[in-house]
């Protein structure tokens, strides 16, 4: 984490925590949602407008990933000084990208090593790593048969809707941050 996050951090221990205004899909681009597309629903409903808007700022998303991290419930979020910035996933809260020489990186530019491969009931291809959890990008389908088919990582049939409770992630943060407030408990 950045050191004037930090220091932000330190100096305003009590800001309130953001929901629902940015996202990541499943190709690994990070989006801005504001009061509008968040009206038109969830980030990972399929609507095209709910999405919000494609963030190409290239320092700005640097930022973003170096102060990406989760908390102990399983959300994600982006530590935005001293706010928390929590972020809805389309689909993981890591995309793969499988490099021409055998590399695996995250959508973040760190390089992983893969623990295990796995493919949900609908064909989608995931891998657990030593950073966690995540979803291999679409246009690296084709690198990750050859890798398979290769024989250097075996493939584990998965069901989706299985996949966020057993690797600890949390899709909609905002959506477990209403029913929380709707049962009672804060955000």
């Amino acid at each position: 984490m950045d050191d004037i996050v930090q220091q932000a951090m330190a100096k305003w221990p009590n800001v309130p925590d953001c929901y629902g205004w940015l996202g990541l899909d499943a190709r690994g681009d990070w989006y801005m949602r504001d009061d509008q597309a968040q009206a038109q629903g969830a980030f990972s409903s399929g609507k095209p407008h709910s999405k919000g808007s494609r963030l190409s700022h290239e320092k700005l998303i640097e930022f973003i990933q170096r102060n990406y991290a989760s908390d102990a419930r399983g959300c994600w979020y982006f530590q935005n000084g001293p706010q928390r910035v929590f972020v809805e996933l389309q689909a993981t809260p890591w995309v793969w990208r499988i490099q021409p020489d055998g590399r695996v990186t995250s959508h973040t530019g760190q390089t992983v090593s893969v623990q295990k491969c796995l493919v949900d009931d609908k064909g989608y291809a995931y891998l657990q790593t030593s950073l966690g959890f995540g979803l291999v990008h679409t246009q690296d389908v084709e690198a990750l048969a050859q890798v398979l088919d290769a024989g250097h990582w075996e493939s584990e049939a998965v069901r989706l809707e299985d996949l966020p409770r057993r690797y600890g992630y949390v899709c909609s943060p905002q959506a477990q941050a209403v029913l929380k407030k709707t049962a009672g408990g804060e955000a």
